[in-house]
């Protein structure tokens, strides 16, 4: 007969094909289940917030419910900062872990619903006779809430017979959020009369515009009033036309196109969070311009957000076009009046290396945008260095293009990372951007990455012996650097202990490897790693707004 944990796997397997985690006493059954189960892919990691950050970017990838597993006490605390991230950054995944038994805590045990609850994360128990229910439960309240949940299994209840399987129920998705009723009606309206009137539109979106599905309605309302274009970080690649997009938003973007959106009249925000880096600390826009947002939120998320409708992203674009096609509205013709490409245009390096003799970030990141591979996904632990792969590699889409760890602002979730997105696109390149810092925090999965991802993975280490966003801020205050530095690490050969291939870049000569690489079938080739010795006295655009903050 079934036990509980055998109905757990079942029903958990008519939602999600990936589960990533780390086997221990509380979680054995459940595995064990679920290696019968032909549905559902386990992917082994070594630290338990390395199964949560591989569920996390394999959401992001590819838009499909993904699964994380751990043992109870210290299993489950393991997991925390990265079930923190997840909830921060509205990610949906379903974290199975054991539990104590349901006739109390033994000496080990911790109290893991308050610890859920205390970074944001709902917990549903399993009991001996609704297991398949509380599944269900769990996943539609994932899905729902775009939030993770913990789903725990009391150590006395796994293996307790449940009786046959049941079909599991199909999920009830939640519908749009659609304007309605008079006010509403109203405020779009507004809406289109403001674009209609404007000189200088600018659609700005993000990653829950993508979410929604709105590329396509996104780009016939750009047409429709001839507006530039921007996006978030998360949100890059999503405008369909990129003649006319800016790039990034915020300390990421160019200084021409910034000028730009600076001189916008109306600009109306889809699916962005608003938050202080996309804003420039609240310097993107000029005090003249008209900030119209739309969101799911339950109200605006920045204060300069002057008119606010709260729906979804795709369902107001559509309705936006109609409006200006039922008031014979015309485009406002700013996208043909400047030259964008100018605009949007990085500063160009000057040296190949820095004053201290090592390699200039900059060109070496440009260097590497020519080199790396066309289908990349992009996947960015936290750091000083995040700038260079916005700014540089651009992608073709939000799904390619992850920064796990920044909602928290946490570092040291990179190389899990890469598991999770090389499981979700498995055709496409993987490719890694860390720092020394956090790279040493998530070694354990440095392993991990190399065995998911194999030939199509590479990882770029910003090796600048130091915690560089700290040195830039902290340092500059003169506050004391010997905690703000690290012995400088040979990531290469770590890389090459557990089958990769690692490269000591130095100069950019060195990156030719890479060409090479890129050009060899990837069934002949390994992980590569590439150890960038880089200079830490060059400090990237966003982190100078950062430092000039500070200084007020």
């Amino acid at each position: 007969m079934p036990d509980v944990s055998a109905h757990v796997a079942h029903t958990l397997a008519a939602h999600v094909d990936h589960v990533f985690g780390v086997m221990g006493n509380g979680n054995a059954r459940f595995l064990d289940a679920l290696a019968r189960n032909t549905r559902v892919t386990y992917i082994a990691v070594r630290h338990e917030a390395g199964a949560v950050v591989a569920a996390d970017a394999h959401y992001r990838a590819s838009g499909r419910l993904a699964g994380a597993t751990a043992t109870y006490g210290a299993g489950f605390t393991n997991t925390l900062t990265a079930l923190a991230e997840a909830v921060q950054a509205q990610i949906p995944l379903v974290l199975l872990v054991g539990d104590q038994p349901t006739a109390g805590r033994r000496p080990w045990d911790v109290d893991q619903i308050a610890l859920a609850s205390a970074v944001g994360a709902r917990t549903y128990t399993v009991g001996r006779t609704d297991a398949a229910a509380t599944v269900v439960l769990a996943v539609e309240h994932a899905v729902a809430s775009r939030r993770p949940v913990v789903l725990a299994l009391p150590y006395d209840v796994v293996a307790t017979d449940a009786g046959e399987f049941a079909e599991p129920p199909a999920l009830r998705h939640p519908s749009p959020t659609m304007p309605t009723g008079a006010f509403a009606t109203h405020a779009v309206a507004g809406f289109a009369g403001a674009l209609a009137g404007a000189r200088r539109p600018l659609l700005l979106a993000g990653r829950g515009a993508w979410l929604a599905g709105a590329g396509e309605a996104l780009g016939a309302l750009a047409d429709a009033t001839g507006a530039l274009t921007v996006t978030t970080a998360l949100g890059r690649g999503i405008f369909p036309d990129a003649r006319y997009d800016l790039g990034v938003a915020g300390g990421f973007g160019a200084h021409g196109a910034m000028e730009l959106v600076r001189e916008a009249d109306v600009a109306v925000v889809f699916g962005a969070g608003l938050n202080q880096f996309t804003m420039r600390f609240g310097e993107l826009f000029a005090p003249g311009t008209r900030v119209m947002q739309v969101d799911v939120a339950p109200t605006p998320t920045h204060p300069n957000v002057a008119g606010y409708i709260r729906a979804d992203a795709a369902v107001v674009a559509r309705t936006l076009v109609a409006e200006l096609a039922a008031v014979g509205a015309r485009s406002s013709g700013w996208r043909e009046s400047g030259d964008i490409d100018a605009a949007r245009a990085y500063d160009a390096p000057s040296h190949e290396l820095a004053g201290d003799g090592r390699l200039a970030p900059r060109a070496a990141a440009i260097r590497l945008g020519e080199l790396l591979p066309d289908d990349r996904v992009v996947v960015s632990d936290g750091g000083h260095f995040i700038g260079w792969a916005n700014m540089y590699w651009p992608v073709v889409a939000p799904d390619r293009m992850m920064m796990v760890g920044t909602a928290f602002q946490s570092i040291g979730l990179g190389f899990p990372s890469v598991a999770g997105a090389a499981a979700a696109k498995p055709e496409s390149t993987v490719v890694l951007t860390t720092g020394d810092g956090g790279g040493l925090m998530a070694l354990a999965d440095l392993e991990s990455a190399v065995r998911v991802a194999g030939g199509r993975g590479i990882a770029v280490v910003w090796n600048d012996a130091a915690y560089g966003a700290e040195v830039n801020l902290y340092g500059l205050m003169g506050l004391a650097e010997a905690p703000m530095r690290i012995p400088e690490v040979d990531f290469s050969s770590l890389a090459t202990a557990v089958g990769a291939e690692g490269v000591v870049v130095q100069r950019l000569a060195d990156l030719d490897r890479l060409a090479t690489w890129a050009a060899t079938p990837v069934e002949e080739r390994r992980f590569l790693l590439l150890d960038c010795r880089i200079s830490s006295d060059v400090i990237a655009p966003y982190q100078q707004e950062i430092v000039a903050i500070n200084r007020r």
